[in-house]
């Protein structure tokens, strides 16, 4: 994660915590990603959710649409990466805003 680390990284990094919206993120989002990559981040997160539910590998593919392969990745982030993955889950589900 070290390697990761640089100003532009933070200067990303910071702008994304300045979104206020939904629409925000839209537009911001729109602009610097392609629709694959907002959609692959997407399915990465409904995945580490149900992953998080106790939902196994092939409903989970069935139901979002997502090889086995990167079930099996995000499933390694969630349980032996930075915890990224386990506190936006958290903060979710305290807003109540979770599959």
């Amino acid at each position: 994660m070290d390697n990761l680390h640089s100003a532009s990284i933070d200067r990303l990094f910071r702008s994304i915590l300045q979104l206020e919206t939904i629409e925000d993120c839209y537009r911001f989002f729109t602009d610097i990603c392609t629709i694959k990559e907002i959609q692959d981040m997407a399915q990465r997160l409904d995945t580490a959710i149900l992953l998080s539910q106790g939902m196994n590998y092939q409903n989970i593919s069935k139901e979002v649409g997502i090889s086995t392969a990167t079930i099996s990745r995000v499933s390694r982030c969630l349980n032996y990466g930075s915890g990224g993955y386990r506190a936006a889950i958290e903060r979710l589900n305290a807003s109540e805003d979770t599959l």
